[in-house]
């Protein structure tokens, strides 16, 4: 689990970092990563590159973009991410309910209330259990979650799945075409088959060039001739944040 924290107010920012360190260590069980941001548009500039976390903490009133552009630009991207707003106005409360923020905060931010909205954000997020996807290999039939797949390899006549923590899965001959055997995980949201041999996973994608990709891992991967300018096109709306809206 990530949470990232947005607050052009330093003084802020250190306060809310200071209360999630301080629930994190009353509750272990509750693990989580934690990013700060005091730019507003570094953070924008992130999401935009399809960098999401899970759980997002806002101020509401920033210059130049402000929690509400983040919170529209989270929903945007298609991620069921958690946003709790903090803010030293009720005035833009029902702009909080537009982006289906979970909990609205007004400043100083009170421990009690912050660490419920929290149990609450862990509870939402929960509920949204990760589909898995099923391998079959000579250990037997493993399960893995969709979303930490970085890419699937047709290595001779294996499916090699590759997972963001570095576990290869290798699975039994396949006896169907490669795009008949990977259907169902590229059914899944921002899968993309890039070359007859491989399917990747848009959310690990740090660079794409003109005849290849890289991924987070660092691994280069081909892109063919045939699929390059719909991988191109299919990245850069993924990038923008402009699912299933045009490119100008």
């Amino acid at each position: 689990m990530k949470i990232t924290i947005c607050d052009d107010s330093i003084k802020d920012l250190l306060h809310t970092e200071k209360l999630l360190l301080k629930y994190k260590s009353l509750y272990p069980d509750k693990d989580f990563e934690l990013e700060k941001f005091s730019d507003p548009s570094r953070l924008y500039q992130r999401i935009s590159a399809g960098k999401l976390t899970d759980i997002y903490i806002l101020d509401m009133l920033m210059p130049r973009r402000t929690g509400i552009d983040i919170g529209n630009l989270i929903r945007t991207s298609g991620r069921e991410s958690v946003i709790i707003y903090i803010t030293s106005s009720e005035d833009y409360a029902l702009d909080a309910y537009g982006v289906h923020a979970v909990r609205y905060l007004l400043k100083p931010i009170d421990e009690n209330r912050l660490f419920e909205a929290l149990d609450y954000s862990f509870s939402y997020a929960k509920l949204r259990v990760d589909s898995l996807c099923l391998i079959k290999t000579k250990a037997g039939l493993l399960q893995r979650p969709y979303s930490k797949i970085e890419y699937v390899e047709n290595a001779g006549r294996k499916l090699e799945v590759h997972m963001t923590d570095g576990e290869i899965l290798k699975s039994l001959f396949i006896r169907k075409s490669f795009e008949e055997e990977t259907s169902e995980i590229a059914a899944q949201r921002n899968f993309l088959q890039i070359h007859k041999s491989f399917l990747v996973n848009l959310d690990y994608v740090k660079q794409l060039t003109t005849d290849s990709i890289i991924m987070e891992s660092g691994k280069r991967l081909p892109v063919s001739r045939a699929k390059a300018a719909n991988v191109k096109r299919e990245y850069l709306l993924f990038v923008s944040g402009n699912i299933g809206g045009g490119m100008t």
